[in-house]
């Protein structure tokens, strides 16, 4: 059986995996923000750190469950 998989999809799985990378980045090193732009916009806060964290999760959970709609909408047979 061949999978009909739009664009759509794998770009939804693309960006999906690269906000689960942004996420568990800014998990892992904090300061990653300020080491590479140079800037420190939340003067050692930590609030832009965590709405990244936040942003990025929340980006991943509706990217990956549009993916997986998809997916299921191309496992589905097509009736005439």
């Amino acid at each position: 059986m061949k999978r009909d998989i739009r664009i759509r999809g794998w770009v939804e799985a693309v960006a999906a995996a690269i906000s689960a990378a942004l996420f568990l980045l800014t998990l892992a090193w904090p300061a990653w923000i300020e080491a590479l732009f140079g800037v420190d916009p939340d003067e050692h806060s930590g609030a832009l750190e965590w709405a990244v964290v936040a942003l990025a999760v929340c980006a991943t959970i509706l990217l990956s469950l549009l993916a997986r709609a998809e997916w299921h909408r191309a496992r589905t047979p097509r009736t005439p």
